[in-house]
């Protein structure tokens, strides 16, 4: 009988491990840039097809709700709507996509929450790009468990950045150094942490 049920107990885990490829080939393939749409309907809206796409919600300037339904999309001439907001919550968005941001220029509020592909390369990507440096105020990393102290002391090139809420992240190991490094290259910055 014990071998019987070692070998079920076996097939389900090979189940297991195919059914987490699957999903993250799935994944990789949602945040895929493709350059020719980018050039076909301006940054921001390719932008909000790809973090829809990932399960993220956008809100564009001008409109107090967020956008969750890739259908719903506000439609007009290119260039028309500009995001204001991500809220990537449980999203698959990935560093792999993180081109599609590049060409954003109003983006004020960023959260990444409980997003399992976000890590530090992320984080570095994110902060490396200059019209989020001039535009972002507000950002939330919270249960993302691939960034560490390294990828949360990239954010110190976001010049505009008000306000940072940090939660469960148990990749940051020397919180007092990490927020000390941050607050002294920010000394705007308000950072408000739940990391116990």
């Amino acid at each position: 009988m014990g071998l019987l049920s070692r070998a079920v107990q076996s097939a389900a885990r090979q189940r297991e491990v195919s059914r987490r490829r699957f999903w993250g080939w799935l994944n990789a393939v949602f945040n895929a840039v493709d350059n020719e749409r980018i050039k076909a309907v301006g940054p921001d809206r390719a932008a909000a097809e790809w973090l829809l796409r990932c399960g993220a919600k956008v809100r564009f300037e001008g409109f107090d709700r967020w956008h969750h339904d890739y259908n719903g999309l506000p439609t007009g001439s290119l260039g028309r709507y500009k995001i204001q907001a991500i809220d990537a919550t449980e999203s698959c968005i990935m560093n792999r996509g993180f081109d599609y941001l590049d060409g954003l220029k109003f983006v004020e509020e960023i959260k990444f929450n409980k997003c399992v592909y976000i890590e530090d390369v992320c984080m570095e990507r994110l902060s490396s790009m200059e019209n989020l440096q001039a535009s972002l105020y507000m950002m939330e990393v919270v249960s993302c468990g691939n960034v560490t102290d390294k990828g949360i002391l990239a954010l110190h090139k976001l010049r505009n950045l008000e306000y940072l809420f940090l939660s469960d992240l148990p990749g940051i190991k020397d919180r007092q150094m990490t927020v000390d490094r941050l607050q002294r290259a920010l000394p705007r910055l308000d950072i408000a942490l739940d990391l116990d």
